[in-house]
């Protein structure tokens, strides 16, 4: 258990820190407050939409098609950095894993679902 003391103290350490600046920040920052500062802050803008529409079901099926694929970018930094050690073996199987990533981008494409309306 001695080897997480440091940890520890670490923790305790930026709790307080972020505990202090949020602290000050409340107690010495402007209490100004008005309509316009009320609302909802969107790039600079006024709010053009009510929060509550819906989205269009691509906006989240991109979001899901990018993470897929950046974990598969997670997954094939380590493995080229110890590529060697692994061999024949491993490049096998990386390939099937590109492969079944791969045939998942054709399908999806196939299916339109990469087309902006």
């Amino acid at each position: 258990m001695n080897e997480y003391i440091p940890v520890l103290i670490m923790f305790g350490v930026a709790a307080v820190i972020a505990a202090a600046m949020t602290g000050l920040a409340e107690l010495l920052g402007p209490k100004l407050s008005f309509r316009e500062k009320q609302e909802p802050f969107e790039c600079g803008e006024n709010q053009i939409n009510s929060p509550h529409q819906r989205f269009s079901i691509r906006f989240y099926l991109v979001a899901l098609l990018f993470i897929v694929f950046d974990i598969e970018a997670v997954f094939l930094f380590p493995w080229a950095v110890i590529f060697q050690p692994l061999g024949l073996f491993g490049f096998a199987e990386m390939v099937v894993f590109i492969f079944i990533l791969a045939t998942g981008l054709v399908y999806v494409w196939k299916k339109g679902a990469l087309e902006w309306e």
